[in-house]
């Protein structure tokens, strides 16, 4: 299975360019789509959803095995069939319970027998720990709840390509690491692209990842060979918080942290620093910061 993404761009009406050429090429597995709010994240997640058109570019859906070749942007039918969302933002019926809403979304996939949209109803709430609430409406949910149950409709049909955007947000640490090892379990035989904003989810999650911000493509790799490029070259340092726009001037950090009142920065340097600069060990969050401080200011950052 193969998604293959060239040179995709979409502008918006109010001036706002949501892509620029963007080119990726996806298999099955894990991939992590990583950039701040507003980068395009969503504009790419609801163009391979069929959900919108964009101004150029294409994307296919190839799986020599199972002998199709799908045009995403003409054969949205096609397409749909295959595809699990749950997009950033999802509306539910209120007064309707869990298990008759996934058995509609069952019914709207195309699993007619009763007994079999039963079984899978029941089988996909028990994955995402909602049996228990099964016959709870939905209105009664909490937002956690509510994400959870989303993930289930996603999972409806035995998908080929799962799309979530943001998937996390709401969910609790065991919830959180719940949906881990159900999205783990996926990836085996799965297309799942994994957009987010939060760094930990594509460094627990993904064997591939990108960095986009202003609708590129800044980066395109695995997560252990992007930590790898960086060893040497972070630098990490503790100083009063009245002193960062000097730093800032004289070193290119590439982020802050406060730590219990303290203020450390992070900076990438290809020679050795001195006056009171430590080498650090070099993860994820500092590939991210590293190419996401190209396009933009690091005082946003």
């Amino acid at each position: 299975m193969q998604l293959t993404i060239d040179r995709l761009s979409k502008t918006y009406p109010n001036g706002v360019r949501a892509l620029h050429n963007v080119s990726l090429t996806l298999s099955n597995g894990m991939f992590g789509l990583l950039g701040p709010n507003g980068a395009g994240k969503s504009s790419l997640m609801r163009t391979i959803a069929t959900l919108q058109e964009p101004d150029s570019g294409s994307i296919r859906l190839d799986d020599p095995d199972a002998d199709y070749n799908l045009d995403v942007l003409t054969n949205k039918t096609g397409v749909r069939q295959l595809l699990g969302y749950l997009p950033q933002e999802f509306g539910v019926y209120p007064r309707i319970s869990a298990r008759r809403m996934l058995d509609h979304v069952a019914r709207l996939k195309g699993i007619e027998r009763s007994n079999e949209r039963k079984d899978l109803v029941l089988a996909l709430l028990d994955k995402v720990n909602l049996y228990k609430d099964r016959d709870r409406k939905l209105g009664t949910f909490s937002g956690g709840m509510k994400q959870r149950w989303g993930i289930a409709q996603a999972l409806v049909g035995n998908p080929r390509l799962i799309i979530v955007d943001e998937p996390t947000a709401g969910l609790d640490p065991a919830e959180r690491n719940r949906f881990y090892n159900l999205l783990s379990q996926l990836g085996e035989q799965t297309i799942v692209i994994l957009s987010t904003h939060i760094v930990e989810d594509v460094n627990t999650l993904c064997s591939q990842f990108a960095i986009i911000c202003h609708g590129e493509v800044l980066y395109h790799g695995e997560p252990e060979n992007a930590v790898k490029s960086l060893e040497g070259k972070i630098y990490s340092k503790r100083i009063p918080q009245n002193e960062i726009e000097k730093y800032r001037a004289g070193y290119p950090i590439i982020s802050t942290q406060l730590k219990a009142g303290q203020l450390y920065i992070r900076v990438k340097s290809d020679e050795h620093l001195a006056n009171g600069f430590s080498p650090a060990a070099p993860d994820l969050e500092d590939v991210y910061f590293t190419h996401i401080s190209t396009k933009m200011d690091i005082n946003t950052i």
